[in-house]
């Protein structure tokens, strides 16, 4: 019997004449977990299109290997009918069914043509609790918590006898427990036989859990590392992916001391009636000019509704408090008058709220300044492409131009077109809300390194992070919250993930 469940050969594919895959190969062993690794725009998720059977045969060149067969999909449900599930990092659950109803959608248990709803209880019920799911099948999924959404995912993969199991970005948007459980859960699954392929961004979990680690950079496979040889490494991996010796992820930036106060908080709250609770409570919080103030904490904590309350409060909460700015009590009691003010906010959900992802370059990046670049109500075409060239050379935007639609860009590029709209109002205050989610570690560099030279230019900077070494790696001081409060405040040189983690859970 061969060892290998998944064979990919030679595999290329073009989009009007740009290869984004060119004559990858690598194999997935039978029970194993199989890393992919590479950049935003190394050809991953291509890939599994091709392997999925969203990009159907006949569309890419090659040769796909399962069980020893060649595989032509020429739809989606070829592949399932194969044993191949899915998981893509956007989920794709009925948040207004119920999980049992989302297990099986589009692969009901019928008796007689009629859906046997008995049934189909019983077996989610066993599947669940394969997954470790510990909830009432007759839930709602929008009543579900995104891990435990996750496992739903996953849970309706296995409700269709998957023999390999592909999994993109699954702990992208959970906080480290969910991340641990869901990584568990992939290995009971391998000693249960399952195969699983893992994209993943996040070094540190690759290493943790991966028997092969693949690399693809640029459209093509760079290394296949064995981890039972001693070759995954978090240097060695961030090599291949970016084709050069990243020493410090974390770039440094020379010591400067300020005293002056940008912006600061006393006894701030934050009521939010839809939830009939307090999500911000009493929160005192100092910005100094030039300097970047971390906000650690887990999910739930409080700290994007802090971000959004200091931004013009555009979720009308009833707020207590007092803000100053600049040295005088301000109230900012709308979006337009935090951006005309000095200052900015970059969203986490970049794709939802951030963007325009049907829309390009220049008019995501002029968006938030359309009043300025306009004159009796009509933009000044020559001033937004002056504009959006500007911030184009500055952040490094990998694009064929600017007229190139903001959604076919890499998850890193379309991070820069976000902090690039933002810049665009010239903040003096900049809040980032997980500036880094979703992108890949040379990336995450260039980000990092944008940061500094803001810092260096006099902006302050708040970012909201989950990952404690980011936190750690870009802050001067660290504000750790839970429960919408303010648990300690610690300075970066001194502070540990386990000083961070203790505050974050009391």
């Amino acid at each position: 019997m061969d060892e290998y469940i998944l064979e990919i050969n030679d595999i290329s594919k073009e989009f009007l004449g740009v290869k984004a895959l060119s004559n990858v190969n690598f194999k997935v062993k039978k029970g194993e977990i199989h890393c992919l690794v590479g950049e935003n725009g190394a050809g991953k998720s291509t890939l599994m299109k091709v392997l999925s059977g969203v990009y159907p045969y006949g569309t890419y060149d090659g040769e796909i290997l399962l069980e020893e067969m060649v595989q032509q999909y020429r739809e989606i449900n070829d592949s399932v009918n194969a044993g191949i599930g899915i998981i893509y990092q956007e989920l794709s659950l009925f948040p207004d069914l119920t999980v049992y109803e989302n297990i099986f959608v589009g692969n009901e248990l019928k008796k007689r043509g009629i859906v046997d709803w008995n049934q189909t209880i019983d077996q989610a019920t066993e599947i669940l609790n394969k997954v470790k799911l510990k909830v009432i099948p007759e839930t709602l999924v929008k009543e579900l918590g995104v891990g435990k959404q996750q496992l739903v995912e996953i849970a309706k993969a296995l409700s269709k006898d998957v023999n390999l199991l592909i999994l993109d970005e699954p702990t992208a948007a959970l906080n480290d427990n969910d991340s641990e459980n869901l990584l568990e859960l992939l290995k009971e699954l391998k000693d249960q036989g399952i195969s699983c392929i893992l994209i993943s961004h996040k070094l540190k979990e690759i290493i943790s859990i991966a028997d092969t680690v693949t690399v693809l950079r640029d459209g093509k496979t760079i290394c296949t590392l064995d981890a039972s040889s001693g070759e995954v490494s978090e240097a060695v991996i961030i090599k291949n992916m970016v084709g050069r010796d990243i020493k410090e992820i974390y770039p440094k930036r020379l010591d400067k001391k300020v005293d002056e106060n940008v912006l600061e908080l006393k006894g701030w709250s934050a009521y939010d009636p839809e939830l009939g609770r307090r999500v911000v409570e009493n929160v005192n919080l100092k910005v100094r000019k030039g300097e970047i103030i971390g906000i650690a904490g887990l999910l739930g904590a409080g700290r994007t509704e802090l971000a959004l309350s200091i931004f013009g409060n555009p979720r009308n909460y009833k707020l207590q408090g007092e803000m100053e700015f600049q040295g005088e009590v301000t109230v900012l009691n709308h979006t337009s008058k935090a951006i005309t003010s000095g200052i900015a906010y970059v969203t986490e959900d970049r794709k939802n709220d951030g963007l325009f992802l049907l829309q390009d370059i220049k008019n995501n990046i002029s968006i938030a300044r359309l009043k300025e670049l306009s004159k009796n109500g009509v933009l000044n075409v020559n001033e937004e492409v002056k504009t959006g060239e500007i911030y184009r050379t500055s952040l490094n935007i990998k694009a064929s131009s600017l007229e190139q639609i903001v959604g076919k860009l890499s998850g890193g590029n379309q991070q820069k077109v976000s902090i690039g709209k933002w810049l665009n109002t010239m903040p003096k205050v900049l809040i980032l809300d997980e500036p880094t989610r979703g992108i890949d570690v040379g990336a995450k560099f260039e980000i990092y390194s944008i940061m500094n030279e803001l810092i260096k230019e006099g902006m302050s900077i708040i970012m909201i992070s989950s990952e404690l070494g980011e936190i750690l790696g870009m802050s001067d001081r660290i504000y750790v919250m839970a429960k919408g409060t303010i648990k300690g405040e610690l300075n970066a040189k001194e502070a540990t993930e386990e000083a961070v983690m203790e505050l974050a859970t009391q």
